[in-house]
């Protein structure tokens, strides 16, 4: 009767082990991808500038999140664009942070110094925002509003400027 008991907490304690094992794969396996109309992932980054940067931090204003490396070609093509569109509307409610996911910090400043780009600049090279986010191809970007919610996602490199963007974006200041 005894050993009955025994080999049955066993069977029950295997269980709830291994019910566990599979519950801590699952999650550590399952991206949370962050779209349209969510609620954007908080995070909280030093931009080059030595301002701390979080998605709350704008007064009211809409935040363009951009995820680039410099070793993306596609980013490296966009950056243009989005410098022209920071510098078009730096007065009217919008905040453009490019987030690095250079891990080479003296290649990634060496970079900066070439290209002089208006929009605030942080490096994440933990790449944990970029994961918070479900982001692991590049460029990508989000459009993200007062509110904190995502308003618009763009995976690959963009036309900041393109005449439709540009509608986008007032529409939503």
């Amino acid at each position: 009767m005894q050993t009955a008991r025994i080999d049955r907490i066993l069977q029950v304690s295997i269980g709830v082990l291994l019910a566990a094992f599979v519950y801590v794969i699952f999650i550590s396996l399952y991206e949370h991808i962050v779209e349209v109309g969510d609620t954007a992932p908080d995070f909280s980054i030093t931009a080059d500038n030595g301002k701390t940067i979080t998605p709350t931090n704008f007064g009211g204003k809409l935040l363009v999140l951009n995820f680039w490396a410099t070793w993306c070609a596609p980013c490296i093509e966009e950056l243009p664009s989005l410098d022209q569109f920071q510098r078009q509307f730096a007065d009217s409610g919008v905040v453009v942070l490019g987030v690095s996911m250079d891990k080479d910090e003296k290649l990634y400043k060496r970079f900066l110094s070439r290209v002089n780009l208006s929009f605030l600049t942080a490096r994440d090279p933990s790449n944990k925002i970029n994961a918070a986010y479900g982001t692991f191809k590049f460029p990508e970007s989000y459009i993200i509003g007062s509110d904190g919610k995502v308003r618009m996602k763009i995976i690959n490199a963009t036309n900041w400027v393109d005449e439709n963007m540009l509608s986008y974006v007032k529409s939503q200041l």
